[in-house]
């Protein structure tokens, strides 16, 4: 069973992405800001990550760059997920962020992107 983290300071958001990811089937961890989900992810060695961009801590752009520094992390999908607009050009040159999505978010499009990403990796392993 594959597992996700979540990294995400707005509680409303970590319920819902909890319960969409769990309906899925997924093993869902959580953290609750930047420097939180860097430690988690090296500890728990998700297979993908759903980030939040504005964060306490350390924001998700930071995190990312520092999972590509990790040679077993960097491989890790990273889903960004933000309200804030204009980010996508930063985040499209980083190499782990597979997708994008603005809130608010379609749990069944969000759902969709992460069963992609998690058959792409799978085929790549």
């Amino acid at each position: 069973m594959p597992k996700i983290l979540v990294v995400d300071d707005d509680s409303s958001i970590v319920e819902i992405l909890q319960f969409i990811l769990s309906k899925e089937g997924y093993t869902v961890c959580i953290a609750r800001d930047g420097k939180q989900g860097l430690s988690m992810a090296k500890s728990e060695r998700p297979d993908l990550i759903v980030l939040d961009v504005m964060m306490p801590e350390m924001d998700g752009f930071s995190v990312s760059g520092e999972l590509f520094k990790d040679p077993v992390l960097r491989r890790t999908p990273v889903v960004i997920l933000t309200a804030k607009g204009n980010m996508r050009g930063i985040f499209d040159m980083v190499p782990n962020v597979g997708a994008y999505v603005d809130k608010p978010f379609d749990p069944e499009h969000l759902a969709g992107i992460v069963r992609k990403l998690l058959a792409t990796q799978a085929k790549a392993a």
